[in-house]
């Protein structure tokens, strides 16, 4: 079974960002990190695969930097990686990435796609629907249980009351959340081994893809700062003032 997962580096959370001036688009360093919720994705494919004799190609779209983030994905224990890597790409909406995805996860054939929900330096939540479409396939969401026998998926979707089971046939694309799996942490033997698997780095003219128009940010603003909360000094009655705010806001 051809076990796709969709991986994105990102700048590390932890240190501050930058802005590009003038686009306001976020500057991507060459030192990059997996984002997070896609651990998660990579842990739950090399899990599928492995049940079924199975390989986990990572795909992927953004400067490839020093590719620290897809080498961590490779220590997980994946076995390729295909990034796509061109300017006319930069500040590129979730359609055009989906378009770009789909391009090249055709071109390296696939039984399952899996990805996160939605990347936390975007957070649109909608590219993985978007490329189910593209690759006329049954797009399975918010997975929090995964299961294949290699003709059918079958997934627990998280609702609100719990959850639903949701089955396709394959091939098909699954977003997981967060608390799937339990991600490994890379051996000193998978880090050693990842320095030796293939990463390829292809242009859009590789894959058949085509830039379209870009995202367009006109201005930004710092958010508000929190202002100072109400101070109620309790003689004895502090109660029947509290009372009072809550009824006067309705939640009593």
């Amino acid at each position: 079974m051809k076990v796709v997962v969709c991986v994105k580096q990102i700048p590390d959370p932890a240190t501050p960002y930058k802005l590009e001036e003038g686009t306001h688009w976020l500057v991507r360093p060459a030192e990059q990190v997996l984002d997070d919720t896609d651990r998660y994705g990579v842990e739950m494919g090399l899990q599928l695969a492995q049940a079924n004799e199975g390989t986990v190609t990572l795909v992927g779209m953004g400067p490839t930097g020093n590719a620290q983030g897809i080498r961590q994905a490779l220590a997980m224990g994946a076995d390729k990686a295909v990034i796509v890597e061109d300017d006319s790409l930069r500040g590129s909406d979730a359609l055009t990435t989906a378009r770009v995805l789909a391009k090249t996860i055709s071109e390296e054939g696939y039984d399952l796609v899996i990805a996160g929900t939605e990347s936390t330096d975007g957070y649109s939540g909608v590219l993985p629907q978007m490329l189910a479409e593209l690759l006329g396939a049954p797009a399975l969401t918010y997975a929090t249980s995964v299961e294949t026998d290699g003709s059918k998926v079958t997934i627990h979707r998280q609702t609100a009351a719990g959850y639903d089971v949701v089955e396709a046939s394959l091939p098909a694309v699954v977003t997981v959340t967060a608390g799937v799996v339990e991600p490994r942490y890379p051996t000193f033997k998978g880090i050693m081994d990842a320095k030796k698997k293939p990463m390829e780095t292809k242009s859009l003219g590789d894959v058949g893809a085509e830039s379209s128009d870009t995202q367009t940010v006109a201005s930004i603003t710092d958010a508000p700062e929190r202002s100072a909360g109400r101070k109620i000094e309790d003689e004895g009655g502090a109660f029947n003032e509290i009372i009072a705010l809550l009824e006067e806001r309705k939640v009593l």
